[in-house]
């Protein structure tokens, strides 16, 4: 999401320019990496098939049924050409996002292992701002639109981002310019790379962002040059969502289903993982340690701030998400408790954007309603955030907080999102490891070339075998006779 208060996920193309084909070849660690303007254009055409889904979640699985069987298939986009074409060169050492992580040592595996992880994007700049919004907006898992009227997705985004970008640029501004998310992924993505490593896997760390550079097929790019045995894809979305992780696995679908090599690929999808211990307790270590500033920890109201999806979408669509986010917030507040810590708690969900109904309650509305009913003291919680953002930096930080203090409440707390949270980092490179084995190609059975080699070759045998009995047919003495009374 920005600063539009939109959902996450979009199209990436926002004028005449294509993804580039032409990559200079990235270290082999991180991805993140050069501009270039050579054309890079995915089919629009998709295929049915799946990939495997590593999940210990049903509530996804029945989301992605309720909609139509999968969330990994649609159209492919082009790719945004404003900006900085990325490929995740090697970092060495972990930024201050991560200071603290632990190093380790290197282990050979026989396996060329990838991860890719999948996030949003952000600008980097305020030139960026305006195409990063058409991007999210011409992504029909943001803005679904009827068929009757999908051929609009792309005006309307260019409507939508021209009209919304000078107050998402005011947004970006105020936090420095820029979103810091690409400089956060990148230090998670080697923060993970190093737990990994600590535990006998060594492994290529890729990033896909799915507004902006570094772009999720830029990526793919790198890992089909790079020569990838298996690939663990982990989204950095804690829940799932149509909006988020399921945008992007649409994008992943198209690539992989029209690829012959990428289709042999073993992959594993790590769909979800909210209800892992790992993330549990670190999200519940960075709240004991926020309740503890203030002068009366048991008096605080924990409020669980989530990004918003439209309630069509849950209701509609089958969306998981909600399910998900109070399964995770029961979680964290059972840790919490174990702990000791018995402080009552709230959700609601911010960044609403247009008319249409979100999830509700809305965070605005029940701040005011806390400040209405006396609370004094409130510790927020970004739980769908594992990155600081504009939703984090500016919406929470600034909005938030100054409609908080105006509607009566006096000590304000916020929890960080985690970055590069030592035990979280650790907790996803476990999850990295247990979903390798479930690693499954695309299609176990013939690539996409020789599926169409033998669709070609059947073509031809049916055609041969009709001609011949046309012409057997048509040279059959009562065809004749026939042909000849019809005629005269």
């Amino acid at each position: 999401m920005d600063a539009t208060g939109a959902l996450p996920q979009t199209k990436l193309s926002a004028s005449n320019h294509d993804f580039s084909r032409s990559f200079p070849r990235a270290r082999s660690v991180v991805s993140v990496a050069r501009r270039s303007s050579v054309a890079f254009q995915q089919p629009d055409k998709l295929r049915s098939r799946e990939l495997l889904v590593v999940s210990s979640s049903n509530s996804a699985n029945k989301g992605m049924a309720a909609s139509g069987g999968s969330y990994l298939s649609g159209p492919v986009l082009k790719r945004n050409p404003v900006g900085q074409a990325v490929f995740a060169a090697s970092v060495v050492g972990v930024g201050p996002y991560c200071e603290g992580f632990v190093d380790s040592h290197l282990h050979v595996t026989e396996e060329k292992v990838g991860v890719l992880l999948l996030n949003l994007g952000g600008p980097e700049t305020l030139n960026d701002v305006q195409p990063f919004l058409y991007n999210l907006f011409a992504d029909p898992d943001i803005i679904r639109l009827p068929r009757p009227f999908q051929f609009l997705q792309k005006p309307l985004a260019k409507l939508i981002s021209v009209l919304r970008a000078p107050k998402s640029k005011e947004g970006y501004a105020s936090i420095g310019g820029g979103s810091p998310l690409r400089k956060i992924t990148d230090e998670q993505a080697d923060g993970i790379k190093m737990a990994l490593e600590s535990k006998g896997l060594t492994a290529n760390i890729y990033i896909g962002m799915r507004y902006w550079y570094p772009f999720t097929e830029e990526a793919i790019l790198q890992i089909k040059k790079d020569k990838i045995t298996k690939l663990v894809v982990l989204p950095l979305y804690p829940q799932f969502s149509i909006s988020t992780t399921g945008s992007s696995l649409r994008v992943l679908q198209n690539i992989f289903s029209e690829d012959a090599y990428l289709s042999r690929l073993p992959i594993a999808i790590i769909q979800s993982w909210y209800q892992r211990e790992g993330y549990i307790k670190s999200m519940a270590d960075l709240i004991g340690e926020e309740l503890q500033k203030f002068a009366k920890p048991e008096e605080v109201m924990i409020f669980f701030s989530a990004h918003g999806v439209p309630l069509t979408y849950v209701e509609d669509a089958g969306d998981p998400y909600k399910d998900q986010m109070e399964d995770c917030i029961y979680l964290i507040m059972q840790e919490l408790k174990a702990r000791g810590s018995y402080n009552d708690h709230t959700l609601a969900y911010q960044s609403r954007v247009g008319p249409v109904q979100w999830l509700k309650p809305y965070t605005d509305e029940v701040l005011v309603e806390l400040g209405q009913k006396g609370v004094k003291s409130l510790l927020a919680v970004p739980v769908s955030f594992v990155s600081e953002h504009i939703e984090t930096l500016e919406e929470i930080d600034m909005e938030y907080k100054e409609l908080a203090l105006e509607s009566g409440i006096e000590n304000w707390g916020r929890v960080p999102a985690l970055g590069c949270t030592s035990s979280f980092i650790t907790d996803l490179a476990d999850a990295v490891i247990e979903a390798l084995p479930s690693a499954k190609s695309l299609s176990t059975t013939r690539s996409s070339s020789e599926e169409a080699d033998h669709d070609f070759l059947s073509y031809a045998i049916k055609m041969i075998f009709g001609s011949v009995l046309a012409f057997v047919l048509l040279l059959s003495p009562k065809v004749i006779t026939a042909f000849r009374n019809r005629l005269f």
